[in-house]
């Protein structure tokens, strides 16, 4: 109930801010039509935003407790109408708030861009070309079904890995190696379609030993031609990511506490015209007489005339399927409907109701709503071995046909003994309450993924490949077990209470979340490998920015995930002089590997690492570096029992030191190019002067 007031009244809000834009946007002077200054200053940016007008002109809104949770009664009045006194009251709890956090934040900002700088200072462009055959596939970036970034956003200002010719007139667009200009990457967009991926070379990718190389970082954004030797691209990186935080910071402030919540989905409408066609898609008819999917991977499949598909939607379990298969459709018209504010659990098989491990006053508790009167079960958190699930048995024989796990916090709405259908609705549970997504959502989070820290409640990651069963209980904890085609057999403890995404019998895919939650990096690394973790991180960054439309170019974050990834840590050391459980940097494991398999040796294996950016700071190779970031004491007293040199490549070494930095104009390229030629007499003059 909670959710959907704050849900009604957000929308109407938002309705109130429409109708005020769009009065202002028709502003009429004298019978003629005007261009009002307040709509100008807001719709272009320059100063305020359509939200503070709406406070102003339209209504306060919901407002947001100190604790972040919302409200229940908004503020109806706008500050030109004057607040009452209970609203004035409401309404500066959030301005408190706001204000108590801008200036908590501003430290952590600042922390974090400090960070930032110390783990990527010595990326410096020191080669051309470091030759690498690899690089990393981009494009457009979807937000639903609308597109939010388009291609030619995404790879603009990166060098190219493979050619593109044009097939009709065989010209080449952009060669391998070449640097993709705005122009070009419009042409590319046009020419492949705004769902094509292009490979492009990426910081991730670079295979330079010291810094990175031009061709992997692409075009200098201040210049927008290609990067020049020596500039210090990874103190830029960090500038670009830090600087915004300040700005996650501040945000709250201005809003003065207004809460403002995403409206939830709750239908998907068709984004073309076309035929249906349902993909694994099962329906089934309920009581209402409405059409249900009860299959977990359904989706709807959008064909045009030639039957080429041109959208696919996923179904949610228990949405209302509004089409029929091979229904033709208009644009814009809705395929299915679903509740927004609770996750459904439908009987997949028709049978009798019994409980098991629903106890009341231990696992369940019996509600009474005031208005009707109805008692509702509610499953309670509780301590102990009991896993609430409702059985399906067979009418005739009795036999379990089915097994549903029913979460904390969710409503039963069948009860023992009851005769189900397929497709009625066992029982739901309320989607989390979202409180107004603070800073929390901002800069924690930034720093939470940069410092590979574990988030709560993280999802469990599917280890294989394979079929989901259920296992017997352990510990209190429940048990998945998936089993591949080859027999083998990973399983997968889940703790108590949680929603489970998957059914028995359903196939995963290794690296699939098994109940919700946001992920764990190194689960990420350990299961799908580097490339996927390198995604999932640059992507989760960008969300939080995107989230206060910041847009940061993707190659920022690349450089510091790139500089969290540089190590490995030694598994077995083969014939080369490392120790097991070293950690050494990739060029270094590359170059000693290497060196060892050409005089015949057995090579080092080693795994990759996920380094938090403060664990990587310390972990650099120079130790003047890394003392003066944290850490002091430790540092020098483990650069001194190993007997460590510090070769002075990075910026932050030859500052402390005096030295001119090796960057700018005192990149090593630069120092030894000579000026001019000297002639035969300025030379004898040099000489007369010498002697």
């Amino acid at each position: 109930r909670y959710n959907q007031i704050v849900d009604l009244w957000t929308s109407a809000t938002e309705r109130v801010g429409e109708a005020m834009m769009e009065e202002l946007k028709n502003d009429e002077r004298d019978g003629r039509p005007y261009l009002n200054p307040i709509y100008l200053m807001a719709t272009s940016g320059a100063r305020g935003s359509v939200q503070q007008v709406r406070q102003l002109a339209g209504m306060r809104g919901l407002m947001a407790k100190p604790s972040g949770k919302i409200i229940e009664t908004p503020i109806k009045a706008n500050f030109r109408e004057g607040l009452r006194v209970l609203e004035y009251f409401s309404s500066t709890h959030g301005a408190r708030k706001g204000l108590a956090d801008t200036a908590l934040k501003t430290a952590d900002s600042g922390y974090l861009t400090r960070k930032l700088a110390d783990v990527a200072q010595n990326v410096v462009i020191t080669l051309r070309d470091c030759g690498t055959l690899r690089g990393i596939t981009k494009s457009a970036l979807k937000k639903g079904d609308q597109i939010d970034i388009p291609l030619w956003r995404s790879i603009r200002g990166r060098v190219a890995r493979d050619r593109i010719v044009d097939i009709i007139t065989d010209e080449v667009i952009v060669d391998e190696n070449e640097m993709i200009t705005l122009e070009k990457a419009r042409r590319i967009e046009e020419f492949l379609g705004p769902d094509a991926k292009v490979r492009v070379r990426s910081p991730l990718t670079c295979e330079a030993p010291l810094g990175i190389c031009a061709m992997c970082y692409g075009m200098d954004l201040s210049t927008g031609k290609m990067v020049e030797d020596g500039l210090a691209v990874g103190i830029i990186a960090a500038q670009s990511i830090g600087e915004p935080g300040t700005q996650l910071t501040m945000r709250t402030f201005h809003i003065g506490g207004t809460a403002s919540r995403a409206i939830e989905e709750s239908d998907i409408k068709a984004s073309s015209a076309g035929t249906v066609k349902y993909v694994d898609l099962e329906v089934v008819e309920n009581k209402e007489g409405d059409r249900v999917a009860i299959s977990r991977s359904g989706e709807i499949v959008v064909l045009d005339a030639k039957g080429r598909e041109l959208d696919r939607y996923k179904v949610p379990v228990g949405a209302v399927v509004l089409v029929e298969d091979g229904q033709k459709i208009k644009k814009r018209q809705r395929l299915c409907r679903w509740d927004a504010h609770a996750i459904s659990i439908l009987a997949e098989k028709a049978g009798v109701v019994a409980y098991e491990d629903i106890v009341e006053g231990h696992t369940m508790r019996q509600d009474k709503d005031p208005r009707t009167g109805r008692v509702r079960k509610v499953i309670i958190e509780h301590k102990g071995d009991l896993h609430p699930q409702v059985i399906l048995k067979d009418k005739a024989s009795g036999e379990i046909i089915a097994y549903y796990p029913i979460p904390e916090r969710s409503i039963l709405m069948v009860d023992e003994g009851d005769e189900v259908a397929v497709g009625t609705l066992i029982a739901k549970t309320p989607r989390e309450v979202t409180g107004t997504q603070d800073i929390t959502g901002g800069l924690p989070r930034v720093t939470e993924l940069f410092e590979v820290r574990k988030p709560k409640n993280p999802a469990v990651l599917a280890e294989i490949d394979g079929v989901v069963h259920m296992g017997e209980k352990k510990k209190g904890k429940r048990v998945i077990v998936i089993k591949n085609e080859s027999g083998m057999e990973v399983e997968h403890l889940i703790p108590r209470g949680k929603h489970i995404l998957v059914a028995k019998g359903d196939y995963v895919q290794s690296g699939q979340p098994l109940v919700a939650g946001p992920a764990v990096p190194h689960d990420i690394l350990r299961i799908s490998g580097e490339e996927r973790t390198q995604r999932y991180l640059i992507e989760e960054v960008q969300k939080v920015y995107r989230s206060q439309n910041v847009t940061i170019d993707d190659k920022h974050i690349e450089i510091i995930v790139a500089q969290m990834m540089r190590r490995v840590k030694i598994d077995n050391p083969g014939d080369t002089s490392f120790l097991p459980g070293d950690v050494k940097e990739k060029h270094e494991y590359k170059k000693e590997n290497e060196r060892v398999v050409a005089k015949g040796g057995k090579p080092a294996t080693a795994k990759p690492m996920l380094l938090g950016i403060t664990k990587a700071s310390l972990f650099s190779e120079s130790f003047i570096s890394a003392a003066s970031f944290q850490e002091t004491t430790k540092v020098l007293t483990r650069a001194a029992l190993a007997g460590e040199v510090d070769r002075l490549r990075g910026l932050k070494e030859n500052v402390i030191l005096g030295h001119r930095i090796p960057a700018g104009t005192g990149f090593g390229g630069y120092l030894s190019r000579p000026l001019a030629v000297a002639t035969a007499e300025e030379e004898a003059a040099a000489e007369r002067l010498q002697a």
